[in-house]
């Protein structure tokens, strides 16, 4: 079965904190922010945030907010 890519970034933050994954505390804290704030993201946020979803088998951002 094919993953739904995740609407926004804050979606996608908060699936990768309230999941079981193993993440470092400046991750954490880059997620944290995401999840709360509903600016766009800068290009090296959204490509900190695509690794981090493929690194833990997750879908994309449906569109690359802001870019």
């Amino acid at each position: 079965m094919a993953q739904t890519q995740f609407a926004d970034h804050r979606q996608a933050a908060l699936a990768l904190l309230s999941g079981n994954y193993k993440l470092t505390l400046k991750a954490g804290q880059f997620l944290g922010q995401l999840a709360i704030v509903a600016s766009p993201l800068s290009v090296a946020q959204a490509d900190w945030l695509a690794k981090l979803l493929n690194k833990h088998g997750l879908p994309s951002l449906a569109r690359q907010e802001g870019l």
